[in-house]
């Protein structure tokens, strides 16, 4: 059988969900021959660079823009180019499924979903199509050419239920959550790991994720972090800077100005969130589809900060209201709700059982079994 799993470089999450799914089939299903591509960039890589670059700088510079892109893009003129577009894009998309002839194609970005949607409807291509829908809240993108899509896979049954009311019929649609890596299955020396780090088994441990290249070089961010190292709590902070320089050097310049060396650990890249998550307690970070599903699988409770409008703010509001997160808005005082979550370990308790209750640990091998065991 042979599998072709498409993405799109539009912020990190199509990717490692894609990735997710790509490894799980290579390790556990022998005779498939499985292969990850970026659909965008095979059918025009001018047009990739310069939309994914404009996604970037507008996320970074003017984020109420993007939301009111993904805002329009639901419906009126811009649904309609989009779609357009995509048609004219699938003729060169053609040319790979005829040289590939997969039998079955994953997607986890819209545009590669309503790409082979809209040539199976021309009886260009035969092949199973199977729609990964990577955020927390549903966008009419993810259903254009529903028809000819065999699957939907969906983070919750709010999703679930949005698609049946689109007329997609129930059989069609599976909630397993989104794909995480199968490294958040394996069981960590969480002594160790606190052992590495020179950090304390007895503290409470908050994992903040300032951002990487969405440049969180807000003030914002910064302020936050603040509040976690002049808390009066006893606790101790990683801090992942991910691409952003700046922030790094920001985080460290208020690590030595509270005096707070051996209680926070700043990073710029690290390829072991699973074992960080494993002895954290709480996890700050942007609500991307991803970093979000691996936080609710490690059964973390959040804090919220800087979602771009548009999914992310969709998916704030939708774990604020499950009870898995808090949502520090630009108005907030992040002193008072720090303070006050951390004083509150009853509330804490009961974020954790709503990320327990909505933390899909199994979704990868989930999906890979609905789609390859059949």
């Amino acid at each position: 059988m042979k599998i072709l799993i498409f993405y799109a470089s539009y912020g990190g999450g199509h990717l490692n969900a894609a990735k997710s799914i790509n490894d799980y089939i290579i390790n556990n299903y022998k005779n498939f021959d499985v292969e990850l591509i970026d659909c965008m960039k095979y059918v025009n890589k001018t047009i990739e660079k310069i939309t994914t670059t404009a996604y970037k700088e507008m996320a970074k510079k003017a984020p109420w823009a993007w939301g009111k892109i993904y805002a329009d893009s639901q419906k009126g003129p811009l649904a309609h180019i989009s779609s357009r577009s995509n048609k004219i894009m699938a003729i060169k998309l053609l040319k790979l499924l005829r040289e590939k002839q997969p039998d079955l194609i994953i997607s986890t970005h819209p545009f590669g979903s309503q790409m082979c949607s809209y040539l199976k409807r021309k009886g260009k291509i035969s092949a199973k199509i199977a729609t990964i829908m990577t955020d927390f809240a549903p966008h009419d993108q993810w259903l254009v050419g529903n028809n000819f899509t065999d699957y939907f896979f969906v983070a919750n049954d709010k999703m679930k239920t949005y698609l049946i009311n689109k007329q997609i019929p129930k059989e069609k649609i599976h909630e397993t959550g989104i794909p995480i890596s199968n490294r958040f299955l394996e069981k960590f020396d969480n002594k160790k790991i606190f052992n590495e780090l020179n950090l304390s088994e007895k503290k409470q441990t908050i994992l903040f994720f300032a951002g990487g290249e969405f440049g969180l070089g807000k003030s914002k961010t910064i302020e936050i972090f603040e509040s976690f190292m002049k808390s009066p709590f006893d606790i101790q902070v990683i801090g992942i800077a991910g691409k952003n320089k700046k922030m790094k050097e920001t985080f460290e310049n208020i690590v030595k100005k509270y005096n707070k060396l051996e209680s926070a650990k700043i990073f710029s890249f690290t390829n072991k969130i699973p074992e960080l998550m494993s002895i954290s307690n709480i996890v700050v970070t942007k609500p991307g589809g991803l970093t979000t599903s691996e936080s609710l699988a490690c059964n973390l409770p959040m804090i919220i900060i800087n979602p771009i409008p548009g999914q992310e703010e969709e998916n704030a509001e939708f774990l604020e209201q499950k009870g898995a997160a808090v949502w520090i808005k630009n108005s907030d005082n992040p002193d008072t709700i720090i303070n006050n979550l951390l004083a509150r370990p009853n509330k804490l308790i009961k974020m954790e059982e709503s990320a327990r209750k909505l933390g899909k640990l199994n979704s990868t091998e989930e999906i890979c079994k609905i789609l390859l065991n059949n």
